[in-house]
């Protein structure tokens, strides 16, 4: 399972998603889009949104956090 999360530190979505993904038991690669331009530009290419959060889930995008949406992947 390959999941990636798009994130900033003073993002409250994102640091809720992250703990959201732990809380299920699942590894995540985070990813500080506020440091580093290429993985910012990636998120962006992928998702065609500049806000944060963006999960990569396995290739399925979520923008945001959506609860609901990652219950589903992680049934899948």
């Amino acid at each position: 399972m390959a999941v990636k999360v798009y994130s900033t530190p003073t993002c409250p979505w994102c640091t809720r998603a992250k703990n959201y993904l732990a809380s299920k038991s699942i590894a995540y690669e985070d990813i500080d889009v506020s440091k580093d331009r290429d993985a910012a530009a990636e998120m962006v290419e992928k998702s065609g949104q500049r806000g944060v959060p963006v999960i990569d889930f396995n290739g399925t995008v979520i923008v945001g956090f959506d609860q609901a949406a990652l219950e589903q992947l992680i049934k899948e």
